[in-house]
């Protein structure tokens, strides 16, 4: 399995240029943030809790691919150093077969459930922080909108029109600027919440992208060791025969019936030959199906008595080895 480097590299080149246009932007960016610094703050606490933890979904990644490269390769009987915590479940439901793995497709599919299971969770608070980030910076516009509402009210009270036009206008400009203030701390922290869920937003995408291919990897890896029953295909083909030659039975008594119930005299007397001939041949198929169903019951008893087998060996090996460590423990 290859390692999700490519993908690492994009998301470092992205917050590299992300970083030259915010320092090319410094003193513009510096002054919104001046205009309410306690949110502006907090919007780039969270962009940064984000980035980190975006980085984390990546990079933990490479020890579970080191893992089960290292599965793949060993030699039946050697230990693996490390376990996976990513791939837990895949390490206690194969157990010790290492170099000599074969997993029926039911194994495979469990594995791959709780995996997807895992990787899905992992990536819930990166979405939740990019949703986080859109709210703080809507939440600081409508703060906002409502200083420049309250102070615009204020303003507009307090005019004298009685005055010399010189000192309207001064004391005019003077009420404007809380109006002004409150419209910077509408706009810095919208400016600040949404740039923040665009660089959180790709760099979760490429996290996802890394998983995905992780995922799809260990997918192929595991189909080319699945060990596929031929008792169940088996089971499964004639399965689908007896349900086939069932519904065309079906079919013949229906018509059979029909043309019967429309007929008279012989044609009559030959329509319930017909039906009779159709109903054993409805019964000769439900008999097969009933026989179908007896063998798939007795797969699926065999299959639960070889897992129940296999539990009860696992089982067993993990007391002796528990054993063995607390030994040495109590000399």
């Amino acid at each position: 399995m290859a390692t999700p480097q490519l993908y690492l590299w994009r998301m470092i080149i992205f917050l590299v240029l992300a970083a030259f246009v915010a320092l090319i932007l410094y003193r513009q960016a510096y002054a919104a943030f001046l205009s309410n610094p306690g949110l502006n703050a907090v919007i780039i606490a969270v962009l940064f809790i984000g980035i980190t933890l975006a980085f984390r979904q990546v990079i933990r990644l490479f020890p579970e691919i080191r893992w089960v490269n290292t599965f793949r390769i060993a030699e039946p009987g050697i230990e693996v150093e490390r376990s996976p915590i990513l791939l837990a479940p895949m390490a206690t439901l194969l157990g010790d077969r290492i170099g000599r793995m074969a997993i029926s497709t039911q194994t495979m599919r469990s594995i791959l459930d709780s995996i997807q299971m895992r990787l899905d969770e992992d990536r819930e608070m990166s979405r939740y922080l990019v949703s986080l980030l859109i709210f703080l910076g809507l939440l600081g516009t409508f703060w906002g909108l409502l200083q420049t509402v309250t102070k615009v009210s204020e303003v507009i009270g307090s005019l004298d029109v009685s005055g010399s036009t010189n000192v309207i206008l001064e004391n005019l400009k003077t009420s404007l600027q809380g109006p002004l203030n409150g419209m910077g701390t509408a706009f810095s922290a919208s400016l600040f919440g949404l740039s923040g869920s665009l660089i959180l937003g790709f760099l979760d995408l490429q996290a996802g992208q890394a998983q995905a291919t992780f995922y799809n990897d260990l997918e192929d890896w595991l189909s080319t060791v699945t060990d596929l029953d031929p008792e169940a295909i088996q089971a499964s083909a004639a399965g689908a025969t007896t349900a086939e030659d069932l519904r065309v039975a079906i079919e013949r008594l229906s018509r059979t019936i029909s043309e019967g119930g429309a007929a008279s005299g012989p044609q009559a007397a030959g329509g319930t030959q017909r039906a009779t001939t159709a109903m054993a041949n409805l019964a000769e198929g439900i008999q097969g199906l009933v026989q179908h169903m007896r063998t798939e019951q007795q797969v699926v008893r065999t299959w639960v008595e070889a897992q129940s087998e296999q539990q009860r060996e696992v089982q067993e090996l993990l007391r002796t080895i528990s054993k063995a460590l607390q030994a040495p423990a109590g000399e």
